[in-house]
């Protein structure tokens, strides 16, 4: 076992509750009732339930080989906040399911595609895959916290207050798996191996996922919506290649995830959701450090 330092940082768990808000979003939520936008949150929505329940349970098999306190304090942190990402995504996701999107169905392709990888492969490389979404998940999230545009991207204030929050507690939480990983002895090939197959993976199932659901989309096939879509797909910084890059930093022999400083995003955007006067106060339950 590999002896690891992680910073002290705090990945409180707070219980949320966004279902009620769900119920006025309009079948096309995205800003201007972007086709594709629409589609993309959809399908990125529909994974989230069983993939926070694969991290967990991946994660989760560590735990009682981690010995160092504040890694397992952040673990308890990591293990709460991505239950409460799944719940919350999967309320939304029965929304989805009554606006016509195929967000459960692919929810249950997802669940049964994660547990074939959880029977078929060990447990190490189980995490080295979470550690390796996680930085998808917190290359996204730091696009989502620092670009007013990509915020409004989702449209429906419902929808970007799920996107947000969660955008928040991914940055809060970026570098927990990676260091349970380095904490158990994982290599620095089966890391670097597994996030090739997962960049793969990742970009070619979404694509997948969303082709089919705007095939299946009556709105697809009037004139003028999917080619004003894909150019507005084009502009957004979705689409920048510094974004690409800032996943590939991930294939670095010396990389880890706190080498991109995002601590003052964080904590700005902590005082705008959840300070004395916070935008999410209303939705939030409690909150445990």
């Amino acid at each position: 076992m590999t002896q690891v330092h992680p910073p002290t940082r705090s990945v409180p768990t707070r219980r949320m509750d966004f279902e009620a808000s769900f119920q006025d979003v309009p079948r096309y939520f995205a800003a201007d009732d972007d086709l594709i936008a629409c589609h993309l949150v959809a399908s990125l929505s529909s994974v989230f339930p069983d993939g926070e329940e694969f991290f967990v349970r991946s994660v989760r098999h560590y735990r009682d080989r981690i010995t160092e306190p504040a890694l397992k304090r952040q673990v308890a942190g990591f293990i709460g906040q991505e239950s409460v990402h799944g719940r919350e995504h999967r309320a939304f996701n029965d929304r989805l399911d009554q606006l016509g999107y195929p967000a459960k169905r692919y929810e249950r392709f997802t669940r049964r595609g994660l547990a074939m990888r959880q029977r078929l492969l060990p447990p190490i490389s189980n995490l080295a895959a979470t550690a390796a979404l996680e930085h998808f998940t917190a290359t996204l999230a730091e696009l989502v916290l620092s670009s007013e545009e990509v915020r409004r991207l989702f449209g429906h204030p419902a929808v970007r207050d799920l996107f947000v929050w969660h955008a928040l507690e991914e940055s809060e939480h970026k570098a927990v798996a990676f260091d349970v990983f380095r904490a158990v002895g994982g290599t620095e090939r089966l890391r670097i191996s597994t996030m090739n197959l997962i960049c793969v993976g990742f970009v070619l199932g979404t694509t997948v996922q969303v082709v089919a659901s705007l095939l299946a989309d009556p709105a697809t096939y009037r004139r003028g919506n999917l080619r004003r879509s894909v150019r507005h797909l084009r502009q957004s910084p979705l689409a920048d290649r510094g974004l690409w890059h800032q996943l590939r930093q991930y294939n670095r022999r010396d990389f880890h995830p706190d080498d991109r400083d995002t601590s003052a995003l964080v904590e700005e955007w902590r005082t705008t959701l959840f300070g004395e006067h916070g935008t999410l106060n209303d939705h939030l339950a409690s909150s445990v450090a």
